[in-house]
């Protein structure tokens, strides 16, 4: 599913009191505010379903599968996501 269809799907849902532009504000605002979280280094829990977090990769030393030469891969960051038990739950119940 992509953003643009939980939008959809909102407004399909609230349609006698959200318009389509109201619900792709409403879904772009909860996405950024995930991001921004994301970026100041916070988790985002949501309840039921799971959590938002960051690690850091440290630097370290690799090789070109095509070369074979040794590189330095720089230190970086990346988001992760944990299933929550309640979505892990209902995944194997389907």
């Amino acid at each position: 599913m992509s953003k643009k269809e939980l939008a959809e799907q909102i407004a399909e849902k609230f349609t006698d009191v959200l318009s389509k532009t109201h619900a792709k504000e409403i879904t772009n605002f909860v996405f950024d505010n995930i991001k921004n979280a994301l970026v100041a280094g916070k988790k985002v829990s949501i309840s039921g379903f799971g959590k938002f977090y960051v690690i850091e990769k440290p630097e370290r030393d690799r090789r070109n599968p095509t070369t074979g030469e040794k590189i330095r891969i720089s230190a970086s960051k990346s988001a992760k996501f944990k299933a929550g038990k309640q979505l892990i739950t209902n995944l194997n119940n389907n």
